[in-house]
């Protein structure tokens, strides 16, 4: 009887295993541990052949160091910020993601927080609360229609943004360095950032964290922006200074934002983002429905079955790795 590879699973946030189970039962043990910090993905992966990832990191050089065995390092999620790219690819180790699982959601999370900001829908819920039923506190308002969407990032989930943007009569402008104008059937101008922070009303964040990204949205970037404009961020929250931001908000240089996700994250109980009538802040749930929540799980257990089987994944994203894995696909 062929011995079983071992996957450890370094932390997860649903109900049960029985879909990794299901997956990966017949080729491998899965081995849950529900921790985040490194030091206490071990003893358990010295000897894995896979590792299945979801918040438990930083994966650095040194922790794939203690893995020798490990083939892949398969990520539920769509970023790899917390991973070490170049030294899984020097080592050897396949690292696989999620990219399509939450595209509807993250992309409809945007806009939905695009709209509660324009139309103070937030502010006027918590005005009613405290016993309040007035219009003026929450002027000025300004009609969407007609307004300027910008897009940080033109990939999948800004694309679908960009279309709901279109739809609500907006005028559509996106920055992004990797797309060429025209290169998408997807509404939108291609512009240099700049141009995009000084000409909209709405800033949206889809630009993945990444060493040239962490903090690209500073103090400069902010000044160029709007007073009336606001800016949402479902992606990653480093990519905002968020020192930058609360001096933006402090001095009424913009008009406020929408953050799904921060910097850092979670919030502390006490921070300059919290109790302000023009920011809203989500516990990073723009990916979730139940619906994702299937994609989500089954992604990650059926790259490490392609590898075990000797087939290369789908969703590689160190792809350089292919001429020296550890796998030997």
């Amino acid at each position: 009887m062929t011995e079983k590879a071992k996957v450890v699973l370094t932390d997860y946030v649903w109900d049960s295993l029985d879909v990794e189970n299901k997956i990966l039962g017949d080729l491998a043990e899965v081995v849950p541990l529900q921790v985040t910090d490194p030091e206490a993905f071990f003893p358990q992966a010295e000897d894995c052949d896979a590792m299945l990832n979801t918040y438990g990191g930083p994966i650095t050089a040194d922790v794939m160091g203690k893995m020798p065995k490990c083939k892949i390092i398969a990520r539920y999620g769509i970023g790899v910020d917390t991973i070490d790219l170049d030294a899984a690819t020097e080592a050897g180790i396949i690292v696989t993601n999620n990219p399509s699982y939450c595209v509807e959601e993250v992309a409809e999370h945007t806009v939905a927080m695009l709209m509660t900001m324009g139309r103070k829908i937030a502010f006027y819920d918590r005005l009613v609360r405290d016993g309040r039923w007035e219009v003026p506190p929450g002027k000025p308002m300004f009609r969407i229609a007609g307004s300027t969407c910008g897009l940080v990032g033109f990939g999948n989930i800004a694309r679908r943004v960009a279309k709901a943007a279109a739809g609500l009569d907006m005028r559509v402008l996106y920055s992004d360095p990797f797309v060429e104008p025209g290169q998408f059937d997807a509404p939108g101008e291609k512009v240099e950032l700049d141009q995009l922070f000084a000409e909209s009303d709405f800033i949206c964040i889809h630009a993945p964290l990444l060493p040239a990204t962490r903090g690209m949205i500073g103090a400069d970037q902010l000044a160029q922006m709007k007073d009336t404009a606001v800016i949402v961020n479902c992606s990653r929250g480093p990519i905002i200074d968020t020192d930058a931001l609360v001096a933006a908000l402090d001095s009424n240089q913009i008009a406020g934002c929408a953050l799904d996700t921060t910097d850092p994250e979670p919030l502390p109980e006490v921070h300059a983002l919290r109790d302000r009538d023009n920011v809203i802040i989500n516990p990073h749930a723009a990916w979730y429905s139940e619906t994702a929540m299937a994609a989500l799980q089954a992604g990650a257990p059926g790259e490490v079955l392609r590898v075990l089987q000797g087939e290369w994944p789908v969703n590689v994203v160190n792809k350089a790795v292919k001429d020296n894995n550890r796998a030997g696909i």
